[in-house]
């Protein structure tokens, strides 16, 4: 019986809808934002070496957090660098030396710690009501699917021939549409010439240290900001993903070894490691398997393709370049469809909830940008406000 189990689970474990969903979820990672930890990097004043050595930081730091947490709570828990927290970098840092930007690195990442052992952050998240928590998905995710249809006019062709797939192959073989799109969007590009395999040159990366300095001005005007964000626009967007979709996952242990992992991988250029939540959603539709409780396996997968890219660093950078932006754009859209409908189903249910995550999800899918924070967070706010204030208004009368 144990080794029927056992082959059962390393079966499931190669299906093609969990490594589909864990490639697809990084290749949308790294193509929508790796060039920002370029220029974060190049901000700081790194070196090639440097620049090298920080890819290999967070794709193994991202790795093993994934896989690990994936794993230990068999829950589909995807870590990633915090997008917004580097494009805070790119201006921050100008004119910071490496040593300082370590050491604000090591600080923001303590205080993601500190988070995480307190369990601060997770008794604040258990008032925010499910409803609000899928609209806020929603409204993050919305983006993705409108530009499935934007980069259409562009490529008509390829994207076109993406989504006449999708639609054929979800009613047919609905377990596989995702890897079956990706390998006939991929075929296609090839022959049209715009697959750039050309720029792939093999090499592993090598890690380096630089000793950390701190500096209070630079922790204050530059590592509190990084970690406020790192929390508003990815962990808390994270957390909502995951109750979203129906996982209780304890979030202070999540915080502790995202926070960990980053003071011990600063030094090495590992900024700043918190919960995904568009990657992470592509782990945890239906596209990623059908039954919820396996697909954990997508963010494993998802985790080895990390380690990949920290091992290769702008080697594999340069692979997920060479997939043209309409394949990426679309294959995103794809992947998230069903998610969004989910999220907006799940939000809207409740007509005594309605109003609320109308607001939360408006106010997310608009792309508000206030105090360097993202509309994910105010999203929340605003709804959680308008939730409460109804509450309370129902229960006096």
């Amino acid at each position: 019986m144990g080794s029927i189990m056992d082959r059962q689970g390393i079966k499931s474990f190669f299906s093609l809808s969990h490594v589909s969903a864990g490639f697809v979820a990084v290749l949308v990672g790294y193509t929508s934002s790796a060039v920002i930890i370029f220029q974060a990097a190049g901000a700081a004043g790194a070196s090639a070496a440097e620049i090298s050595s920080w890819l290999w930081a967070l794709g193994i730091g991202m790795g093993l957090t994934s896989i690990g947490l994936s794993l230990y709570f068999r829950t589909p828990v995807l870590t990633a660098w915090s997008t917004p927290g580097a494009a805070l970098l790119v201006t921050a840092l100008s004119g910071v030396p490496i040593n300082e930007a370590i050491g604000i690195f090591i600080f923001s990442s303590s205080l993601i710690l500190l988070c995480g052992i307190t369990g601060w952050f997770e008794k604040i998240m258990h008032h925010v009501p499910m409803p609000l928590a899928g609209a806020m998905l929603a409204g993050v995710l919305l983006q993705f699917g409108i530009n499935l249809f934007n980069v259409m006019e562009s490529s008509l062709l390829l994207v076109g021939m993406m989504l006449g797939v999708f639609i054929l192959v979800k009613t047919l073989l609905p377990r596989y549409t995702i890897p079956i799109v990706l390998l006939v969007g991929s075929g296609l590009s090839f022959f049209q010439g715009q697959l750039n395999i050309d720029v792939l040159s093999w090499q592993l990366s090598t890690p380096v240290w630089v000793t950390p300095a701190f500096n209070l001005q630079s922790i204050i005007g530059v590592g509190v900001p990084l970690f406020i964000i790192t929390m508003a626009s990815q962990n808390v967007p994270g957390v909502a993903v995951l109750r979203a979709n129906g996982y209780e996952t304890p979030v202070s242990p999540l915080l502790t070894w995202t926070g960990f992992a980053g003071v011990v991988l600063a030094p090495f250029g590992g900024f700043s490691y918190n919960l995904a939540a568009i990657t992470a959603a592509i782990c945890m539709g239906n596209e990623a398997g059908q039954d919820p409780s396996k697909r954990y396996m997508a963010s494993v997968w998802a985790g080895g393709f990390y380690l990949l890219t920290g091992l290769f660093g702008s080697t594999i950078a340069s692979l997920f370049t060479a997939f043209p932006t309409a394949l990426v754009m679309a294959i995103a859209g794809l992947a998230l469809l069903s998610t969004i409908g989910n999220s907006l189903s799940a939000a809207l249910a409740d007509p005594g909830e309605r109003e609320a995550a109308l607001l939360t999800f408006l106010v997310t899918a608009s792309g508000l940008n206030l105090l360097g924070i993202s509309s994910a967070f105010w999203g929340l706010c605003i709804g959680l406000i308008a939730y409460y204030v109804q509450k309370s208004v129902s229960l006096s009368r």
